[in-house]
């Protein structure tokens, strides 16, 4: 039997389902580079490059192990630039029995797939992917019957079905999480090491002058560049992570430096979402430095929870509740995106700090993403589409099954309460604590109102006010609407002038 093999852009594994049972005499693999894919949103100029580098160095391992191998340049002359036609043009003079592919990560490019068989007379074979812990099936049985969907629960369901920090029956430590040890501000004198660095080989540097000249307009600074771009650099990233800075990973997760965007985190989402580190590879090195003493628990317990709890958790929310799920705005947000997020030219400093790091890395963590700037479009009411095309268009990382869930569950609580148990809002004061942003901003953080306070003061009790009818019945905010039900009158009056003066300035 004859099989035609397609490999998606973030499909770069070899132990990929879609390449298992091959024979490397008679199947023919397909890879194409469509212009089509890669402008679905105007994705960051570093990504593209790294998306670009990456499929082609992985066709080149796939080629010097003799595999049979089409590779559709995005430059090429013979690009057809749409699937369906790549497939029956290849089909005409090789006549294959089927075509064999690992499921899409994105419910669009699913729902294409499956009518790839109509439109090419040939049998499709989509198989699971096998490159995820818990399959989209596993998840759906966990969740059936459930109230409420919490990660927590879920993290811990993973962590007894794969054994992972287990002792018998019970968690490694004697509890599940360690979330309160890994919460610690940043303090003076902090030694950082520096982030994996790898100079563009020359397939990065055409990639790079490819991107140049064919997405000039799109956001971002497309060099220095240096992400790894091979399985080999790949796991580079994630051994000198584990050996320089898991040990500190825990304890300053939360923490944010200005000049400092990578501080000890691990920085391989970037890989395992492309598929050149797989989750189950990360988990057990990262285990394994907790057994011979290398990193503390509460460290390699914060790690793996990111990995098999909440990584696998969105994955799951997403192809449960996708394709309503892209469409919801419990709290009719409105406001438009500020340009701020494109060029940070605002005396807010840590939106600042985190937009201009994110246009120079394509790259922000997850406290960044989480209580800065997704805070902020919480507080201001800003459309959730406009949001989530901001986070796909950013993060090299970002494809839509993560951040969907993350921004529209998450940060803008847009689900009404699905995903989070309350919103994830917070006035200056968690910034103040968390970093050192503040020191060196316009605003002072400990004003509560007026033209010199910090905006994140007045805009979170506006935006209890403004959404009470749909907040007053969650008791984990109730009690602040009962706090400043409790302000003088003049108090309440200073919150709504200053975030109406606040938004006349931003709109």
């Amino acid at each position: 039997m004859k099989s035609l093999r397609i490999i998606l852009i973030d499909q770069l594994t070899p132990s990929i389902s879609a390449l298992e049972d091959i024979n490397k005499f008679h199947d023919v693999i397909l890879m194409c580079e469509h212009h089509s894919d890669l402008i679905q949103v105007k994705h960051h100029k570093k990504k593209l490059a790294f998306w670009l580098s990456a499929m082609r160095h992985f066709a080149e391992e796939l080629t010097q192990q003799d595999y049979n191998l089409i590779y559709r340049t995005l430059d090429g002359a013979d690009n057809l630039d749409c699937w369906p036609s790549e497939i029956k043009r290849l089909q005409a003079s090789n006549h294959f029995d089927r075509l064999i592919i690992t499921s899409p990560s994105d419910y669009s490019m699913l729902q294409s797939v499956q009518s790839w068989s109509d439109q090419t007379g040939l049998r499709v074979d989509i198989r699971p992917d096998n490159r995820f812990i818990c399959s989209p099936e596993r998840f759906k049985s966990w969740a059936s019957g459930r109230k409420s969907l919490r990660m927590e629960f879920f993290y811990r369901q993973m962590r007894q079905d794969h054994h992972i920090l287990m002792q018998g029956d019970q968690p490694e430590g004697g509890q599940w999480n360690f979330d309160a040890d890994n919460r610690k501000p940043p303090k003076i004198g902090l030694q950082i090491p520096h982030p994996y660095q790898q100079s563009p080989d020359a397939i990065t540097q055409k990639v790079m002058a490819l991107v140049s000249e064919r997405f000039s307009d799109h956001f971002g600074d497309l060099e220095p560049f240096y992400f790894a771009v091979t399985q080999a650099q790949a796991q580079e990233v994630l051994t000198q992570f584990i050996e320089q800075r898991l040990k500190q990973f825990g304890d300053y997760q939360d923490a944010m430096l200005m000049h400092e965007p990578w501080m000890f985190h691990a920085h391989i989402s970037f890989y395992l979402n492309i598929g050149l580190l797989l989750p189950q590879t990360c988990i057990q090195q990262a285990e394994a430095a907790y057994q011979q003493g290398k990193a503390p628990l509460n460290a390699v317990e914060g790690f793996i929870r990111q990995i098999l709890g909440w990584r696998e958790y969105v994955r799951g929310i997403y192809w449960l509740k996708m394709p309503e799920y892209q469409h919801l705005n419990y709290f009719d947000a409105r406001r438009a995106l500020p340009d701020f997020f494109w060029h940070a030219q605002t005396d807010m400093n840590c939106l600042k700090q985190c937009v201009s790091e994110t246009k120079q890395h394509a790259y922000a963590h997850h406290i960044q993403r989480l209580m800065v700037l997704g805070n902020f479009c919480l507080l201001a009411g800003i459309n959730p589409d406009e949001v989530n095309e901001w986070y796909w268009i950013v993060y090299a990382d970002a494809y839509q099954w993560v951040e969907l869930p993350n921004v529209t569950g998450m940060i803008l609580f847009a689900d009404g309460g699905y995903l989070a148990s309350k919103p994830y809002a917070a006035g200056g004061n968690y910034i103040h604590k968390m970093s050192n942003y503040c020191q060196h901003c316009r605003y002072h953080v400990k004003e509560k109102t007026g033209p010199d306070a910090c905006p994140f003061n007045y805009l979170y009790w506006d935006f209890l006010v403004r959404n009470r009818d749909k907040l007053k019945s969650n008791p984990r905010i109730s009690m602040m609407l009962k706090t400043y039900d409790r302000m003088e009158a003049g108090k309440q009056k200073a919150i709504a002038q200053s975030s109406q003066d606040f938004f006349d300035h931003l709109s």
